[in-house]
């Protein structure tokens, strides 16, 4: 036999074989889909699963960041607060306030005898004597003093 008489009868076993599985049965787009839904399905799942995943992910890296600008932020304000104290407690000195007292003010200590300590009067022991109105009360301190 001829080559192309090989050629021509190969191709007849060709279509033929594939005129046979067409009258065969037919595949249906519906049936093609029924057998991938559930690799389809498997997929998105594997998809969604994952982007939940890198989503979750995300947001911890975020949240250590904003934690560490936080914590940062702290720092800052803790040391800032410290120099205020000490700033505080340096201006609140007795020399200086005495200094600022005596610069600014141009006030002095008081002259030898210009103090003069004032309390209650005494007329015996256990008793004070009150002015009220015109007349002159007399009332008994507790014993407990």
């Amino acid at each position: 036999m001829s080559n192309t008489v090989k050629a021509g009868r190969a191709r007849s076993n060709v279509s033929s074989s594939f005129r046979a599985a067409g009258t065969r049965g037919s595949v249906s787009v519906m049936g093609v889909l029924l057998h991938l839904l559930p690799a389809v399905a498997l997929m998105a799942l594997f998809t969604a699963v994952g982007l939940v995943h890198v989503t979750g992910r995300v947001m911890v890296v975020d949240a250590g960041y904003r934690l560490s600008r936080a914590e940062a932020e702290s720092r800052t304000l803790q040391r800032e607060n410290d120099r205020l104290k000490l700033e505080l407690a340096t201006l609140k000195t007795p020399a200086r306030l005495e200094r600022l007292a005596r610069e600014r003010l141009g006030m002095g200590l008081p002259a030898a005898g210009a103090v003069l300590a004032v309390g209650p009067q005494r007329n015996g022991p256990g008793r004070v004597q009150a002015r009220g109105g015109r007349a002159l009360q007399v009332a008994e301190r507790s014993a407990a003093r």
